[in-house]
């Protein structure tokens, strides 16, 4: 593993031939003429001259700068000390568990003012990230007195019922689900609204959260239409992730279903040991009627056969007919710009609108382990695409659908990619405007104190968190290794679409 000691000397470890040896080198990080990225264990280092760049490297591994301990004892905020917007949640004593949600209240207070309060139910969410980490995050829904579900306005955000208390732990920027978002929707496709908070529940401090709207049929949300009896070819929201468990009510086949072609785009059989499963988002596996399974089924199949046939690039017989292609161009930049380790083959929506509607990519979901923040399958690495995972992690056990590579051989395809991303790349993914939103939100949390406070409950900076491949001394540490990827994937992005 790669990381970085904070001050002008790079201690670097290498193996070669098997003889251990131990080299240094020394760089003034702070001069303007020398950038340092950080790529698979590899440092390169980006000296910008006026008609060219000269890159050189130096591989091993750097070791982190020794710190001070943190407390990272429960911490109490006065309200007198935090102007920021903060939740307070009390469940009488009760414990918040996985399944089933928990009455309790919550309170939204700014300098010591009440501004919203509401009855809900709570509960633990996600799959890896409760497993490991100590710092949760919560579902949560709005609720009337008697406990029925109560569509309300929290946080000013438009009028719903299910919520989310996100909060960041191996991420330690603590922002790159809101970076990602807020990119999303300024190209104009929706992504969750995004809020910082700070989190008390029962008296103990909890840091920095994220409030989220959680992926939903809404009008203000994903906006479809609603499926029912009279028409069942619209809308739909499907997903391709990990098969979660507190749906074991329901077996596999109510849940979801099996693509009739594995990852690699040949037509499954019963030796077939790789598979991609969809699984039912709206109407869920409680909801949804044996008529609607067989249509979205047989509009996914007759999908995945046009890709696979002959004439996928032939517009009338092809793909073309049954996707919106611009949604899936974007949905492709979007995970592709971040490196996301975890795109197309887990926490991957795609939706059908309306009547005889084509289907569409996205809301994009879950991008904590972005942005280089991902030590296995080359996540580290800001060269490389994420939709070849299958060559670079082949054993793993959810794979990409082969959509992806089919669709990249496809010079139609190829010319829409390439024409977004230069449309893109002089306003909303323009190396200025990009960083801009990164320092932005560097500055919203720490000129209201949240990275201090939130790093004294949470002890882990400098610390080694699943799946981290840098890890730094402090946050500015943190923020600049970001801000540097970001930069360094953004040129090989530039040199990578044009060779598409």
């Amino acid at each position: 593993m790669l990381k970085y000691y904070s001050g002008s000397v790079l201690k670097t470890t290498l193996n070669r031939n098997q003889n251990h040896f131990t080299m240094f080198c020394r760089v003034n990080f702070s001069s303007l003429s020398i950038k340092p990225f950080l790529c698979n264990g590899v440092i390169l280092f980006m000296f910008i001259l006026p008609f060219f760049a000269l890159v050189t490297s130096c591989k091993g591994e750097l070791m982190v700068d020794p710190i001070s301990p943190i407390d990272s004892e429960p911490i109490q905020v006065p309200d007198e000390v935090s102007s920021f917007p903060h939740i307070y949640i009390d469940t009488d004593g009760k414990t918040i568990i996985d399944e089933p949600k928990i009455s309790a209240t919550l309170e939204i207070k700014k300098n010591q003012e009440v501004i919203e309060q509401h009855h809900i139910g709570i509960e633990l969410r996600g799959a890896t990230s409760q497993q490991l980490f100590e710092k949760k995050s919560y579902g949560l829904e709005t609720w009337d007195q008697e406990g029925s579900d109560l569509n309300v306005e929290l946080g000013g955000y438009p009028e719903e019922e299910d919520w989310i208390l996100h909060g960041p732990y191996s991420d330690k920027t603590l922002i790159r689900n809101v970076l990602i978002y807020q990119l999303s929707n300024a190209i104009g496709r929706y992504a969750t609204r995004t809020s910082f908070y700070e989190l008390t529940i029962n008296g103990d401090y909890k840091g920095t959260y994220v409030l989220m709207e959680k992926i939903k049929r809404d009008k203000n949300r994903v906006d479809i239409k609603k499926v029912d009896s009279d028409d069942i070819t619209g809308g739909y929201i499907l997903k391709i992730d990990k098969n979660v468990g507190k749906d074991q009510a329901f077996s596999i086949d109510d849940l979801g279903w099996e693509s009739e072609y594995d990852p690699f785009g040949k037509e499954k059989t019963e030796e077939s040991s790789k598979t991609i499963r969809f699984l039912y988002e709206y109407p869920d596996a409680e909801d949804i009627e044996e008529e609607e399974k067989e249509y979205i089924q047989n509009y996914i199949k007759e999908f995945e056969n046009a890709l696979s046939s002959q004439d996928y690039r032939d517009p009338s017989l092809g793909y073309r007919k049954y996707i919106d292609v611009d949604s899936f161009v974007d949905f492709f930049l979007l995970n592709e710009i971040s490196k996301n380790v975890d795109a197309y083959r887990i926490s991957t929506f795609f939706h059908k609108k309306n009547k005889n509607g084509k289907l569409f990519m996205g809301p994009i979901w879950d991008f904590n382990i972005s942005f280089g923040n991902a030590d296995y399958c080359e996540g580290e690495r800001f060269s490389g695409w994420s939709y070849q995972f299958n060559s670079i992690c082949p054993h793993d056990s959810y794979l990409v659908p082969f959509w992806w590579s089919r669709l990249l051989s496809d010079p139609y395809f190829i010319g829409k990619i390439k024409e977004r991303w230069s449309d893109l790349r002089t306003d909303q993914f323009s190396t200025k405007s990009i960083i801009n939103r990164v320092n932005g939100l560097k500055e919203t949390l720490e000129e209201n104190g949240l990275f201090q406070r939130n790093f004294k409950r949470w002890a882990i900076l400098g610390k080694y968190i699943w799946p981290n491949y840098y890890v730094g001394a402090g946050y500015n540490e943190e923020y600049r290794y970001l801000s540097d990827w970001i930069q360094g994937r953004l040129i090989w992005m530039d040199f990578a679409i044009s060779a598409l």
